[in-house]
């Protein structure tokens, strides 16, 4: 690397940790990310999946483990929500996540769900797995193998399906903070 452009990437690094006063910029600009110590587990983002009928299939994900509550993935908090439609007809539901346990680059939710246009889904718990492949995430969802969330009777927390299904390119990108439990 030639010294002059040395000296430039010195120079942003610098800006950066005088602007934010954290090593976060330093990472970031290095192609990494700390993980904030409030945090000890997350599931972020938003995403459509691909279906070569031609669905529209959305998921989205706000879902957080405190630090302090890193041996315990029961005090997860946040929200997770999606919809379905195919030729003007499906659903939505919104969930409150009760369950939060992520390992590398995989994450499974549960919630139960508190809002939704689908007949029988509130007060239902479902569960979703989210794997952070970059631009080619991968879902997978508790109800896969019964067509429907209303079909989840007594489904446990944390609980959900293999990755089965694939991010339409170009639509989003889940986010996966690794859980690094201190038993």
């Amino acid at each position: 690397m030639k010294r002059r452009t040395k000296i430039a990437a010195a120079a942003v690094v610098t800006a950066l940790l005088i602007t934010t006063g954290t090593a976060e910029a330093a990472l970031a600009a290095g192609g990494g990310a700390p993980r904030p110590e409030r945090e000890a587990a997350a599931l972020t983002g938003t995403a459509k999946l691909y279906r070569s009928a031609g669905d529209d299939i959305t998921f989205g994900f706000d879902a957080h483990l405190a630090a302090k509550d890193t041996a315990d993935p029961l005090k997860a908090t946040g929200t997770f929500a999606w919809s379905h439609y195919l030729h003007g007809k499906g659903a939505w539901a919104r969930a409150r996540v009760d369950c939060l346990v992520t390992g590398g680059k995989v994450a499974v939710v549960s919630g139960v769900i508190t809002a939704s246009d689908l007949p029988g889904a509130k007060g239902k718990r479902v569960g979703v797995t989210v794997h952070d492949l970059g631009r080619h995430d991968r879902l997978g969802y508790s109800w896969a193998a019964v067509g429907s969330p209303t079909d989840t009777a007594n489904l446990p927390k944390c609980v959900s399906s293999a990755p089965f299904e694939k991010v339409k390119q170009g639509t989003g990108d889940f986010t996966v903070v690794p859980w690094e439990p201190r038993f």
